[in-house]
């Protein structure tokens, strides 16, 4: 399997799915200009893509979705229960292809796909995992906490791409934030903190996974250092490197 993040966070996202029978993306949150771009960095066409999968109906996920759906009619797939949201924010709705799915594990070609509901402050999101052979790719952003299912489902997964958005000091500092934006951010519909991640990582890690990519960080409200160092020092507490 191969997989490469394109794009993370509220500037746009997007990322590149592939197993040895299926190409896919995750999300279309640029430009269709700008997604044609970054795919051939990989050396991947737009027309050879079989899907792109929806998370939620956001529109740093969902950008461009009605230009690079119709242009090269790529099936879009979306859950039923954010369908609606997904339609009436599309343009071009009634001119694509698209494929409705309910909590059953799918497949397209030899990708197996499972999907999950995660909390965050949408009509309906989702999680996904992502297996071929034995290779278990999870991606996991945009959510408020963590539960019992959503733990169940990424677990044992070789990578995750999981959120580590905000350090919790600089958002509450940050002056260009409101109170009621840093509150929708902080509260369990809004996304993961750093120390949030960590406990999720730890999680992972007990549980047989060795690659996290922390992921949708905020340029207000974090950096990479910031993320990594915290996330670090909370895991080594538990002897964990």
């Amino acid at each position: 399997m191969r997989v490469c993040n394109l794009s993370s966070g509220s500037d746009g996202n997007l990322t590149y799915i592939e197993s040895k029978n299926a190409k896919v993306i995750l999300d279309a949150g640029l430009s269709a200009k700008e997604i044609e771009f970054r795919l051939s960095l990989l050396k991947v066409s737009p027309k050879d893509l079989d899907a792109i999968l929806i998370t939620h109906e956001h529109i740093d996920h969902i950008k461009g979705v009605d230009v690079i759906a119709t242009r090269y009619n790529i099936p879009v797939y979306v859950h039923n229960k954010g369908y609606n949201a997904l339609y009436n924010k599309l343009k071009r709705a009634e001119q694509i292809k698209f494929v409705r799915f309910d909590d059953m594990d799918f497949s397209i070609n030899d990708l197996k796909i499972s999907n999950f509901a995660v909390p965050h402050d949408s009509v309906y999101c989702c999680g996904y995992t992502f297996k071929e052979n034995e290779k278990k790719l999870s991606i996991l952003t945009d959510l408020g906490h963590t539960t019992s299912e959503v733990l169940s489902k990424i677990k044992g997964s070789t990578l995750v791409y999981l959120e580590a958005n905000h350090d919790e000091d600089m958002l509450k500092a940050n002056p260009n934030y409101s109170f009621v934006l840093k509150q929708r951010i902080l509260g369990k519909n809004g996304h993961l903190s750093n120390i949030s991640a960590a406990q999720v990582i730890k999680y992972l890690a007990e549980n047989g996974t060795k690659q996290v990519m922390l992921s949708h960080l905020s340029r207000e409200n974090n950096t990479p250092s910031v993320a990594y160092k915290t996330i670090c020092d909370y895991l080594k507490e538990y002897g964990i490197i």
